[in-house]
């Protein structure tokens, strides 16, 4: 009789993430996938990443041909945070959108829309179990009247249900990343994202992943609890997403 063991349960399995540098841990955000890589109980699983920083859920729909040639076990979604900062700020709009999305400010319908082609896509053409993240926050501070803060809470709240809405709609599992952070912020010390400056996040950006500075230091410095520069997570953020993201690894 053969022996169940940890090996044989998840035997050669090939993980897909989807989405911007939040998903992909990569430029100055906590590499969480790679934390995911490191440990021992997924030592059979390999991860792939398709996807990079600045991609919006449009640009995400062109890399499903390379995602099906991979023959993904499983598929993580984690997107929507660059549509929002794109649809409240000229300067993030010029930066993240792309020509499959145009010159139009995105929109939560317009994501969903994209979010709902993207996971049909990949329901028809692979046999893989999908996951759908919710969104973590924008900025760390819950019940501001601060303006710009208090339009990110409200965007992230209705992306995330959106999001929520989507995979309980496609069979999906869904993630709880929007939920589990609210819990934690409310213990967290407050600080607000009260803009969107690029050459701050640029500096960070290569102080990160040139001088190879810490980057949960950089964070500490700029005074946010669970991010870099308020947008992209410290290992403090990632390890909670990570810890969720194997709940679902695991089922």
């Amino acid at each position: 009789m053969r022996m169940t063991t940890l090996d044989t349960l998840h035997d050669s399995q090939t993980v897909a993430f989807l989405g911007a540098s939040n998903a992909t841990g990569t430029g100055p955000a906590f590499d969480w996938v790679g934390e995911l890589q490191r440990r021992p109980r997924n030592r059979q699983r390999t991860f792939r990443h398709f996807g990079a920083g600045g991609e919006l859920a449009a640009n995400v729909l062109q890399h499903v041909p390379e995602v099906v040639a991979a023959k993904p076990d499983k598929i993580v979604i984690f997107l929507g945070g660059n549509e929002i900062l794109a649809g409240l700020s000229d300067k993030a709009r010029r930066f993240f959108t792309s020509p499959a999305q145009g010159t139009e400010a995105p929109s939560a319908e317009g994501f969903q829309e994209n979010l709902n082609g993207l996971v049909s896509r990949l329901k028809n053409e692979t046999g893989a179990r999908i996951a759908l993240c919710s969104l973590p926050p924008l900025g760390e501070a819950r019940g501001t009247e601060e303006p710009f803060q208090r339009l990110l809470n409200e965007k992230v709240e209705q992306y995330s249900a959106r999001i929520a809405h989507t995979a309980f709609g496609a069979g999906c599992a869904y993630v709880p990343l929007y939920e589990a952070f609210l819990v934690h912020l409310n213990a967290a010390p407050v600080h607000a994202l009260t803009g969107l400056r690029l050459l701050p996040f640029f500096v960070d950006a290569f102080r990160s992943t040139v001088l190879r500075q810490d980057p949960d230091a950089i964070g500490e410095r700029n005074g946010w609890h669970f991010h870099i520069d308020g947008i992209h997570l410290n290992r403090r953020g990632g390890l909670i997403a990570a810890d969720l993201v194997q709940k679902f690894l695991d089922a």
